[in-house]
């Protein structure tokens, strides 16, 4: 058993002082299969720690429906094996770019404050999730070293009196490592997010010496931590690839060492947002309140460690700045995990059309006054029909949809009628009554950063024609999860046209390992192979292909289903057949 202190200047192992050389590594972005390469990775750059969020909305969906809670267990397990410390953490919001900033979306409308109800669920969630980090414990044999109290808090609220009983509550369930609190290292975000007498620690990228006197005028004594030093970014649909340069990166971390301080990498290693897990956010300056902004699958960041698993230039820079401060010399770089030995093209042989999909899988059909919300329908990720009536006769209007998110397949009578978003709400042909609306709106994943963090999905505040509001609307829900069993859909052939639905078929693997899945002339949707799923494709880039993990892989026949929900190419044709490749090698 060892004990972790903080000291007034320096982490304090069993006394001695400690430095941390920390890691960002999402447990749930990365198949558990590979845990152990990608943490040994983490050992091979030079670092000494693992730190990991917890999704509070991964592993409760619904209220009460815990789902593989002790996958974090096994996780800190495997960082203790590795030879790894482990910080982490658990929120209950963590931002990471993760759909809802990890808050179920059951929660929607709840602050992150002292209210009342609010706190009821953390403090049930909680007495959940804590059995699997106390007896993991440093103190207790463990690798934690620390456990986060809320995060970033300062960028969105003040209430102390919440982040204190936050606090309470992790010590009154068992935590007895040191806790913590990180944010930017601005005065509003320190006084907003630290609470007095525990640790606060800085976010940035860069400008350690400026962003470190910023916490000592906070903080005058305790150790020095960047939590979160960002040395690579995230991508947008429909926006550029961003990467940062790996000797920019490398002097900005040699910058926080030189000041004596411990790091954490964000992201030492990203992963991949598989499913519908991606997050959003809003552009619109400072106050995050503009157009949304998805956040694509490939959780990469540009990280030393790519999406999959290898070292990058970064990654060597890193290693050799690292190297300097380990306890000897650092271990040999594991080898990477096989990759697919031959291309394949996947055989897609049988379809069905989204509305037999929904009928199947989607959830209970009903009518409403108005337009229910994603929340409403219990649709986390997924998408809602909604059908309504355009009374007649009546002349050509505008047709509307107020609050709209996030993005709307229209048809009118059965014709495809245009595709609507947020910021192109109105069709642009004028509807006569009398007409049926079909509108498809898929959630494109809810904001995870800023105060639009928590608004409902769907359509939020009617559909209009002309001035007057359309009532007497029906609409059902399709979870994404529920298409990870198809086996109810009734498929039958192709369709002769790129009809948008569910289409299934296979492959044959000889040398299976990881690979890309590359989807020309598909427009928008989501792919499972052999069941699970890799997350969302959209044409308008820039990731132009989807992550298969080689355990999901297998030898000799594989499944695969591809949900298609706009406009899908013409098949079968050799030139829009989806094709599985090995990665580029080099």
């Amino acid at each position: 058993m060892s004990e972790f202190t903080v000291g007034d200047t320096d982490f304090l192992l069993d006394g001695r002082p400690v430095r941390l050389l920390s890691g960002a590594l999402h447990y749930f972005r990365v198949r558990e299969e590979l845990w152990e390469h990608r943490l040994g990775m983490l050992r091979a750059m030079g670092l000494n720690c693992v730190e990991t969020y917890v999704p509070w909305n991964l592993h409760e969906p619904r209220p009460g429906d815990f789902r593989d809670v002790e996958q974090l267990g096994r996780f800190l397990d495997a960082a203790r094996e590795a030879g790894l410390w482990a910080i982490v953490r658990p929120g209950p919001y963590i931002c990471a770019e993760w759909d809802n900033g990890g808050l179920p979306h059951w929660l929607t409308g709840r602050p992150r404050t002292r209210d009342a109800e609010y706190l009821r669920q953390v403090e049930r969630w909680f007495g959940r999730l804590l059995p699997e980090i106390v007896p993991r414990q440093i103190d207790r044999g463990g690798p934690v070293l620390m456990v986060q109290v809320e995060n970033e808090y300062g960028s969105y609220g003040s209430d102390r009196v919440y982040l204190r009983r936050l606090a309470d509550l992790l010590r009154d369930r068992g935590v007895t490592v040191p806790l913590f609190t990180s944010d930017g290292p601005e005065d509003h975000m320190l006084t907003g997010g630290s609470i007095p007498g525990i640790l606060a620690t800085a976010n940035f990228g860069s400008h350690a010496r400026v962003a470190f006197e910023t916490l000592r005028r906070h903080r005058p004594q305790g150790p020095l931590m960047c939590m979160e030093f960002w040395c690579g970014w995230f991508d947008h649909w429909g926006a550029g690839h961003v990467v940062r340069d790996p000797d920019d990166a490398a002097q900005a971390l040699r910058e926080i060492l030189e000041c004596g301080a411990s790091v954490n990498l964000y992201m030492a290693h990203g992963g991949t947002n598989f499913a519908g897990w991606a997050g959003a956010n809003r552009g619109g300056g400072a106050l995050h309140d503009g157009s949304l902004e998805p956040d694509v699958t490939s959780y990469d960041y540009d990280a030393p460690i790519d999406e999959l698993g290898r070292p990058t230039e970064k990654f060597w820079r890193f290693r050799e700045i690292l190297a300097e401060y380990a306890d000897g010399p650092l271990p040999d770089v594991p080898q990477a995990p096989p990759t697919l030995a031959e291309p394949v093209a996947l055989d897609l042989d049988a379809w069905a059309s989204l509305d037999d999909v929904l009928r199947t899988l989607g959830g209970p059909g009903d009518e409403y006054p108005v337009p229910p919300t994603f929340e409403e329908l219990d649709v986390d990720q997924g998408l809602v029909k909604y059908e309504v009536t355009v009374p007649g006769p009546r002349q050509p209007y505008p047709l509307t949809l107020r609050g709209l998110r996030d993005l709307a397949v229209v048809y009118v009578d059965g014709a495809a009628a245009g595709v609507l978003t947020e910021d192109d709400a109105r069709l642009k042909e004028p509807v006569a009554g009398h007409a049926r609306v079909e509108l498809w709106v898929e959630s494109l994943g809810r904001v995870n950063y800023g105060p639009r963090s928590g608004e409902p999905k769907g359509v939020t505040g009617g559909i209009l024609h002309e001035r007057q509001y359309l009532h007497g609307v029906r609409a059902q829900g399709l979870r994404l999860d529920a298409v990870d069993d198809v086996g109810p859909v009734p498929f039958g052939e192709l369709p002769a046209d790129g009809s948008r639905g569910l289409y299934r078929g296979t492959f044959t693997v000889r040398g299976a390992g990881d690979a890309f899945l590359e989807l020309p002339g598909w427009t928008r949707g989501f792919v499972w192979v052999n069941g699970f799923n890799l997350g969302r494709y959209w044409s308008v880039g820039p990731q132009r292909s989807l992550y298969v993990p080689g355990p999901v892989l297998r030898e000799g026949v594989n499944e695969v289903w591809v949900l298609e929900l706009q406009e899908a190419p013409r098949l079968p044709e050799p030139t829009s057949s989806p094709v599985l490749r090995g990665p580029a090698r080099g």
